[in-house]
């Protein structure tokens, strides 16, 4: 029978997988581009799930899983790491399809700094707090580098789509953390987190999932270039 979990993997690709093959978007065509770098952040990302899986940092609750195990991580976490990714970098690609030209300078460097400050601030001052500490001072140094060491041209793309996955967001983690059971599918060591929630949602969440999807937009938009030299030649 199906987990809450796996329900909750399975509505959260039908959509981008479904539209992925629309003409004006064609998603599909960039898999080759998308595979490699998903799998790639993925695995540093299950690793480190698996490390605070297996010091209580989080956890799993029972009912909401199916059982079947991939090391210490429900197979719905692991398949986690390649489903929301895959939606969010969707997201991007469909904004870039549809809205090419909105690139708004002001937004892109207001959040790129507040990525960056409110990263370092709480990621240096809960230096006891492990999924604090890591999770924002990640995010903070991966902003620091595209954005304000290398410049990238993406960034401003990368800007729209994660506001606007925020929506997305909300909705999964908040299911995810308990916002519509009577336990959180995922649960999370007080002694490890700051404490605001986004309705469940701590507040970390945000920056991890930030963490992620940067390096993979980095390394999408890598191979991207790279597959279309090679066509050229």
């Amino acid at each position: 029978m199906m987990s809450v979990y796996g329900w909750v993997i399975i509505a959260t690709i039908c959509g981008p997988f479904l539209f992925s093959f629309d003409k004006k978007v064609h998603f599909y065509s960039n898999w080759k581009a998308l595979f490699p770098a998903l799998l790639s952040i993925g695995s540093i990302f299950l690793i480190w799930d698996s490390y605070f899986t297996e010091n209580g940092i989080w956890g799993f609750t029972p009912d909401y899983i199916t059982g079947i195990y991939i090391g210490n991580l429900p197979l719905e976490e692991v398949l986690f790491f390649l489903v929301v990714p895959y939606a969010c970098v969707f997201i991007y690609e469909v904004l870039i399809a549809y809205f090419p030209t909105f690139n708004h300078n002001k937004l892109t460097s207001i959040f790129a700094f507040f990525f960056t400050f409110s990263g370092f601030t709480f990621g240096i001052t809960h230096l006891e707090h492990w999924y604090t500490a890591t999770a924002c001072i990640i995010s903070a140094l991966l902003t620091l580098g595209f954005y304000f060491i290398y410049h990238v041209k993406w960034f401003a793309h990368f800007v729209n789509a994660f506001i606007v996955a925020l929506v997305p967001f909300i909705i999964v983690n908040g299911i995810l953390t308990g916002a519509v059971t009577d336990q959180p599918i995922v649960w999370y060591s007080e002694l490890h987190i700051m404490g605001p929630r986004i309705i469940t949602i701590p507040l970390e969440d945000l920056y991890y999932n930030y963490a992620m999807l940067l390096p993979i937009i980095g390394i999408y938009e890598f191979l991207k270039v790279k597959f279309i030299r090679f066509k050229a030649n």
